[in-house]
């Protein structure tokens, strides 16, 4: 088993040795070329994200600057939305569903190094996936670390820390993210907190 067969595999793995580092190079390439075609350039910037990540659902966007390692490790479904200075870190595999959005800052980290100091200076890390449900807004600033499954119609405050998988229809907030409430019915006639629609299509 290679460093990049352990590294899919969740194991501890060395990110400079066969040939990780030419596939972490090729990823930059292409992230530098999407962050610097011009904001109208819609297909070209398709293109360059089919290109670049593993798979792409249908109607999918993402903001420049966007950054990732390699790209090919992140799966995202129809509907995706990310806004400015989204960050993935998929050393391990990162599978988003349907009809998702991130607010601004949003960073996904399966990335991580042993605790334990000497461990660590070994310069072996880890990866270990994301996964993040159908309908799932991630607001402002939330970090999700490794190993995190984030559930269907989920919504996560803005400045939370994932350190813990999030189950279906809630709202999550916090350092580290707990979950404040269930999302229900109630729920569909406002759009911001008491705020209720004064329009009848949103549903």
């Amino acid at each position: 088993m290679n460093q990049k067969d352990r590294m899919l595999a969740e194991l501890p793995y060395k990110a400079w040795l066969d040939g990780l580092i030419e596939e972490r190079t090729a990823a930059r390439r292409l992230v530098h070329q999407f962050n610097h075609l011009s904001p109208d350039a819609r297909e070209e910037q398709e293109a360059v994200l089919r290109k670049l990540l593993g798979q792409v659902g249908e109607i999918v966007h993402i903001e420049a600057p966007f950054r990732c390692d390699y790209g090919s490790n992140i799966s995202l479904g129809n509907n995706f939305y990310a806004n400015f200075n989204c960050t993935i870190l998929d050393v391990g595999k990162v599978v988003i569903g349907d009809n998702v959005m991130f607010a601004p800052n949003v960073s996904l980290y399966t990335a991580g190094h042993p605790v334990h100091p000497e461990s660590r200076n070994s310069g072996y890390e880890y990866g270990i996936g994301i996964t993040i449900g159908n309908n799932v807004w991630l607001g402002g600033n939330v970090i999700v670390n490794p190993g995190v499954t984030i559930g269907n119609n989920v919504v996560i405050g803005a400045g939370s820390v994932v350190t813990k998988n999030i189950p279906d229809n809630v709202i999550a907030v916090g350092s580290p993210c707990r979950i404040i409430r269930e999302i229900t019915e109630e729920d569909r006639k406002y759009y911001y907190k008491d705020r209720e629609f004064d329009v009848t299509d949103y549903m």
